[in-house]
């Protein structure tokens, strides 16, 4: 992954976007720290049951530097089609966490707007623990794989001579 990225980020075509729309090189650099916290922030935003999460990650572009394209991807792991298992999962969580009993659900819009209330809480208490903990697993995980491949290749270009 770390390769593909690199040869990307040199390609001639992305080198003429960057200059035609005089885009921060900062918010496409493929370095180990801006995509770490691309995944973190991109992996955050996606576990909570918002609108317009793809807005969410790029308001925070003034206050973190991050590769914003893969932060874009990664709040898409909340896609239509897994929206509904991945916060019914949550909200199981949450009523666990919170010692309620779960409701039945029924995966309609009326349901949910008659339920709102009773699901609300425990279903933003299960977020929030997927949310923190799943991103900073994910971060920790780009961090540990980049760096052994990092070590993998200098030991094999050691090798070679």
């Amino acid at each position: 992954m770390r390769k593909t990225l690199k040869n990307t980020s040199n390609h001639p075509k992305l080198k003429a976007l960057i200059e035609k729309y005089k885009i921060p090189p900062e918010y496409l650099s493929t370095n180990r720290k801006m995509i770490s916290r691309a995944v973190l922030l991109g992996l955050f935003i996606a576990f909570i049951p918002m609108p317009f999460q793809m807005l969410a990650v790029l308001a925070f572009i003034p206050f973190f530097k991050f590769n914003v394209p893969l932060g874009l991807a990664m709040c898409w792991l909340s896609n239509p089609l897994t929206m509904p298992p991945m916060y019914y999962v949550e909200y199981l969580t949450g009523s666990f966490v919170l010692g309620m009993k779960p409701e039945p659900v029924e995966m309609t819009l009326d349901w949910f707007s008659h339920n709102l209330d009773n699901i609300f809480i425990p279903l933003y208490v299960g977020a929030s623990l997927y949310s923190i903990f799943g991103s900073l697993l994910a971060y920790w995980a780009v961090n540990h794989f980049w760096r052994s491949s990092v070590h993998r290749d200098k030991k094999l270009h050691r090798d070679d001579r």
